[in-house]
């Protein structure tokens, strides 16, 4: 029985949907001095953006034979909003939106791709700590392949003096894949960020970054194209923004991992080139 691939269609329908339930979520609050109440928001944003991955040539000759690499554009819905008692992020890519689901020029590099990720922190009382939650969804349509990654542990959130703030976690975590399900080790790592001004100029510094450990025999064999992967993996970026206007956000990202996306044993690298549109 041949599993039936989900239409281009059906996931444009479904960013749509995202976009337009997080635009619902994500009401600024009134300011005012009563406290919030907790379905109002304490912080909200949203934006559409449009970018473009470029690998690294030592990435790609790296992973000619094993999960080859194609640099590739995409097309991201992003939000976040906050509560008194919790927080939540989350984002949906289209990549390669034009191309077919099986891309022949490329031999599949190119394929029609879908990627999302939701997090969540819902607070422990008034400390810093969290119930830290994370689902990352992959599908290439192309291939028929798929993973879908849950993290649940604890999380963390502070905000230095100098106005860097920090949230990291830590968590169990379980994979559903076509190669394989079941628990597979955990997962440790951070979001952080850090405003600053220059030139009359508005900028930011973020970065997000996962460390695997503990992964399962079976995953490291099934999920990786040509050889075992290390039980460790490596994933993230560093990101710089420049904010012209409240508009119109541009940046410049450095893509980083090592034992994940398909290819064992083998550094990978990119860069990230991103305009968005801010709704919120």
């Amino acid at each position: 029985m041949t599993a039936r691939t989900p239409s281009r269609s059906a996931f444009v329908t479904l960013g749509t949907g995202v976009l337009l339930v997080s635009s619902a979520l994500v009401t600024p609050a009134l300011a005012n001095d009563t406290p919030a109440s907790p379905t109002t928001p304490l912080w909200s944003f949203a934006n559409v953006s449009v970018n473009y991955l470029d690998w690294s040539s030592g990435t790609e000759a790296r992973t000619a034979s094993n999960a080859a690499k194609s640099d590739f554009t995409f097309v991201e819905i992003e939000g976040g909003v906050g509560y008194s008692w919790g927080e939540f992020y989350g984002f949906f890519d289209f990549e390669n939106p034009t191309n077919d689901q099986f891309d022949e020029s490329s031999g599949g590099k190119d394929n029609f791709r879908t990627a999302g990720k939701v997090t969540s922190h819902i607070y422990l009382g008034d400390s810093p700590l969290s119930i830290y939650a994370h689902l990352y969804d992959f599908r290439d349509y192309g291939f028929n392949a798929r993973e879908q990654d849950q993290i649940l542990g604890l999380g963390y959130r502070t905000t230095f003096d100098n106005g860097l703030w920090f949230k990291p976690f830590i968590g169990a975590a379980r994979v559903q894949s076509d190669g394989y399900t079941g628990m597979n080790g955990f997962m440790a790592g951070w979001v952080a960020g850090y405003d600053f001004s220059a030139l009359n100029q508005n900028f930011s510094v973020t970065n997000w970054h996962e460390q695997t450990f503990g992964r399962d025999d079976e995953y490291l064999e099934q999920n990786y194209v040509g050889d075992k992967a290390d039980s460790v993996g490596t994933n993230g970026a560093l990101s710089l923004w420049w904010h012209p206007s409240e508009l119109i956000t541009t940046g410049v990202q450095y893509r980083y991992s090592d034992n994940k996306l398909g290819t064992p044993n083998a550094y990978q690298n990119a860069m990230i080139y991103s305009v968005k549109l801010n709704l919120l």
